[in-house]
């Protein structure tokens, strides 16, 4: 949710070729439903230097059709006097609901491409997905899952706050740790805008006092 403005290491081994029906990805209890993260996202333009505070909570997560969806609460927003929350839709690269290749959101594939290279993760899989979006790989037991996160709307803030949920987030996280690495992608903000997160030891019990659930 940035402002609008106008201007790992690498596996040893490609994934092989997929097999039907086998192509979700393993099943993780870092991400799952009520899983909680914490870190920052950097929001710097050429005017400054900026970043802030994120937790992010995983309130819905479907593995078999590619889906989880969430909130995203940035804690120290300029032009904000509370926490901003939003509410986001993601949906994971598993080669058999969704490919690499986004086919909306303004990206193109080239596009793709530059952000998903940003992830030492990815270095593997490059050639496959020039080919084909990276069909033809198996990711069910890869280390690392691959997601897209659109934000659909603000929970406790209007459409004149100052900031746009235009964009979306390229995703890459870590099934060993737990560890959220991201690039955010508007044509009208700040480029590669990099998202840290960490999965908090807090368990399932909610986010800090400041925080929102989804009814």
């Amino acid at each position: 949710m940035p402002v609008r403005v106008a201007e790992s290491s690498a596996p040893s081994q490609v994934p092989e070729a997929a097999n039907p029906g086998q192509t979700s990805p393993q099943a993780c209890t870092l991400l799952s439903v009520g899983q909680a993260f914490s870190g920052t996202q950097n929001v710097s333009s050429l005017q400054k230097e900026e970043a802030w505070r994120v937790n992010v909570r995983i309130q819905g997560c479907d593995l078999e059709h590619g889906y989880l969806c969430g909130t995203m609460e940035a804690l120290n927003v300029p032009m904000a006097d509370t926490p901003v929350v939003t509410f986001w839709e993601g949906e994971i690269v598993d080669t058999k609901n969704y490919t690499f290749f986004t086919d909306k959101w303004e990206a193109t594939s080239e596009e793709d491409i530059k952000h998903w290279t940003k992830f030492p993760s990815f270095s593997p899989l490059l050639n496959q997905v020039e080919v084909d979006g990276g069909k033809s790989l198996d990711l069910s037991n890869y280390p690392h899952i691959f997601m897209r996160w659109k934000e659909q709307y603000f929970v406790n803030v209007g459409t004149d706050c100052g900031l746009t949920i235009a964009g979306f987030y390229y995703v890459c996280f870590s099934c060993s740790d737990g560890s959220i690495n991201g690039y955010y992608y508007d044509p009208n903000s700040s480029p590669f805008q990099k998202l840290e997160l960490k999965s908090t030891n807090e368990g399932r019990s909610g986010f800090s006092s400041s925080s929102y659930e989804l009814q």
